[in-house]
């Protein structure tokens, strides 16, 4: 659900439907947290610090950074994830850069969030870019009934754009 290295943060389970953004978590782990959850960190404003007794006190005991709770997906959950680089598109052999993917866990030591691509290739989180946006389709592989209309239409999900 979360890489072993986001364990010790604050987190909770994604909900159908959520966007969510690669973040880089305070340990230096990529994952994924809430859009709402991120941009409320990166606008809270530093107060300078003055004094000597404050810097002191800086010193000794530093301010505690305000953490982002990070979002577990479950493995099996489908998500569209979108501004995918092309360097990456090229890599993982992918056309576009919005790709449905399924969430997975791989056996290996160390980080083990990855995402699979309709091509059956696997990429490790940690592989992921700041600020690239998630949608949860689907928190699991059963709950999985897609749209006719819409498979019809799109029938590439790099024209998933809109969504």
């Amino acid at each position: 659900m979360c890489d072993y290295s986001l364990m010790s943060l604050p987190n909770r389970l994604a909900v159908c439907g959520e966007e969510l953004v690669v973040h880089k978590f305070e340990l230096g782990s990529m994952g994924l947290a809430s859009v709402s959850d991120v941009s409320q960190i990166q606008s809270v404003p530093e107060v300078p610090v003055t004094g000597f007794f404050a810097r002191l006190k800086n010193v000794l005991f530093p301010p505690v950074p305000q953490q982002c709770p990070a979002v577990c997906v479950p493995p099996g959950a489908r998500l569209l994830v979108r501004d995918i680089p092309e360097q990456l598109q090229k890599e993982m052999s992918v056309a576009g850069p919005v790709q449905e993917v399924v969430f997975t866990q791989l056996a290996t030591i160390g980080f083990r969030d990855a995402l699979r691509f309709r091509n059956g290739l696997e990429l490790l989180m940690q592989r992921l870019i700041e600020g690239q946006r998630v949608r949860v389709l689907t928190l699991s592989e059963e709950e999985y009934y897609p749209d006719p209309v819409l498979t019809e239409r799109h029938a590439g999900v790099d024209s998933y754009v809109g969504l």
